[in-house]
């Protein structure tokens, strides 16, 4: 049984707390525009438009996003944006007022990073019989794909941060420190392994759809 479904939480009621989240972006990049906050206006608008991928992968890709997966992919981005941005009235970013906020979205988003790279290489072994991915190799898999993407973004944020302290502007993204760093990777692990452990129960429909669409490109191809 999956954990919404333990919960008690509905697929409409999901689907409204996703709607709700998604409200909240806008007006957070509508105060940031007024405030002539450019941080908060990118990191809500990448937010917002992240927030619309299930619905456009579903529609265009017939991939199947349930109000769970959107529910998810919404929140993992939600919490990082008023994390960033911060709630209105209130001076400085929930990274800052809450030492737990950070590790709290680490986590949640490296799970949909992982849950990403495991759909990619489980829809592989099922498209193709020369492919054969043992269970062990799946879980090393994953931890090594959610790892790889934490570094890519650490650097990345070392990157905006350095250009921004150029500029003389403010950084989108910010980085506190090597150790900061290192703990943000411990993180991001540990949500690597939450869906290596419980991904299948979630992305089963999503990794068969992802395999047919293989299949369907290798038809074309030929």
């Amino acid at each position: 049984m999956r954990v919404r479904e333990q919960l008690g939480i509905g697929e409409r009621r999901q689907a409204q707390i996703a709607r709700a989240m998604q409200v909240f972006l806008i007006g957070m990049v509508a105060i940031g525009v007024e405030r002539g906050d450019w941080g908060v206006v990118v990191n809500a608008g990448v937010a917002l438009g992240v927030t619309y991928l299930p619905a456009l992968l579903e529609r265009d890709y017939h991939i199947p996003m349930d109000a769970g997966l959107t529910l998810w992919v919404t929140t993992a981005v939600f919490l990082h944006a008023i994390g960033s941005g911060g709630l209105p009235g209130v001076e400085t970013g929930l990274y800052r007022q809450f030492w737990w906020w950070d590790h709290m979205t680490h986590t949640l988003s490296a799970s949909i990073v992982a849950a990403v790279g495991y759909t990619a290489a489980r829809a592989f072994d099922v498209h193709t019989d020369a492919v054969q991915l043992p269970p062990r190799f799946m879980f090393v898999f994953i931890l090594m794909f959610t790892v790889a993407f934490g570094v890519f973004w650490e650097v990345l944020e070392f990157a905006i941060g350095e250009v921004a302290a150029m500029s003389g502007g403010e950084p989108v993204l910010t980085q506190f420190g090597l150790s900061d760093t290192l703990v943000d990777i411990m993180f991001n692990t540990l949500g690597g392994v939450v869906v290596a452990v419980w991904g299948t129960a979630h992305l089963s429909d999503v990794v068969g759809a992802v395999a047919e669409r293989f299949g369907r490109g290798q038809v074309e191809s030929d």
